[in-house]
């Protein structure tokens, strides 16, 4: 499962919050819900995290292995 949580620690240690990234940068409330839920989020949206975090994609998600993964 993707674990979002380092997405918030970066989060409070930048310039933006849960209002500029939906009001200064057009982030959903749904997608900042997604990450809040661990739900899946676009490559796409965590490209533009790090173009606004300034920050590297290890900073947004994180690998956890889970007995709720998809069977390979």
């Amino acid at each position: 499962m993707i674990d979002y949580s380092p997405f918030w620690k970066t989060l409070e240690q930048s310039k933006e919050n849960w209002y500029t990234l939906t009001k200064k940068h057009g982030l959903s409330d749904s997608t900042l819900h997604r990450l809040k839920y661990n739900k899946d989020i676009s490559m796409k949206t965590v490209n533009d995290l790090c173009r606004i975090l300034e920050c590297k994609i290890e900073d947004i998600a994180v690998y956890v292995p889970s007995e709720n993964d998809q069977k390979l």
